[in-house]
């Protein structure tokens, strides 16, 4: 899809800050052709903040999984405003294999990996398809679970397109940072109980003492006793029927 050399953009962007990385991956490498994607979590609103500071038209992809928790579809309109925002893009899932595949809404109490894929991964899939767009914009870090800790800030993947991952190496105090010297609206479930946010069947308030991400996918560990910790988005999703991956 792209003649761009992924050893020459970790060549020469491997060192660079976040705010810097996206201003050369915004308005040079990859202009006009590039989308953040966003989950409006937890989170989130850090490095939209970072990406409309350089561009408030960049593309935003949400995934509408259907499921979402009504305070985050209120938290993406509210973002929208706060930001100026002006392309954001709720991708939703295909409603013909929704009837066929989930057509009681429960596919995630019996087949999680499938229900993602049915509701994130194939959206995301369908939508890079169309080809607009080389490179997207993840807020993926090392430190949040084992199949990130090795990410660099950019990836090419076999779809062809990049990842840009400008806070890779951000830990949370570095994130926390940018919405207090910011004074940006957090999402109102982190006050009762919920430091990651994902679908709300999947999504569970966590303990004080607990790690942020083990109230995603809890119901999981008495399926097969490990948990799951991410949805898929970011390192291909099979045909969707017993395969485990990667998220946003």
């Amino acid at each position: 899809m792209s003649n761009i050399s992924l050893s020459r953009l970790q060549a020469f962007y491997g060192d660079f800050k976040a705010e810097a990385l996206l201003k050369s991956m915004i308005n040079d490498e990859f202009k006009g052709k590039i989308a953040l994607v966003s989950s409006f979590g937890a989170d989130s609103a850090a490095l939209i903040k970072l990406v409309a500071d350089v561009n408030p038209s960049t593309p935003i992809l949400f995934i509408d999984t259907g499921k979402h928790f009504k305070d985050t579809l209120t938290y993406v309109k509210e973002l929208e405003a706060f930001f100026g925002l002006k392309d954001v893009r709720y991708i939703k899932p295909d409603e013909k294999l929704i009837s066929n595949i989930d057509k009681d809404g429960e596919l995630w109490k019996t087949q999680v990996n499938r229900c993602c894929w049915l509701r994130k991964v194939k959206p995301m899939e369908v939508e890079l398809a169309k080809g607009e767009f080389q490179a997207i914009i993840t807020g993926r870090k090392r430190f949040q679970t084992g199949a990130r800790n090795e990410i660099d800030n950019v990836e090419l993947f076999d779809d062809g397109i990049f990842r840009v991952n400008p806070f890779c190496m951000w830990n949370k105090d570095d994130v926390k940072k940018v919405y207090t010297n910011n004074n940006i609206p957090v999402h109102p479930l982190i006050a009762k109980g919920f430091p990651s946010i994902g679908c709300e069947p999947c999504t569970k308030e966590v303990k004080p003492g607990e790690d942020e991400r083990s109230g995603r996918w809890a119901h999981t560990v008495d399926m097969s006793g490990v948990q799951k910790e991410e949805c898929g988005i970011h390192t291909g999703g099979g045909d969707g029927a017993n395969w485990m991956g990667g998220g946003v």
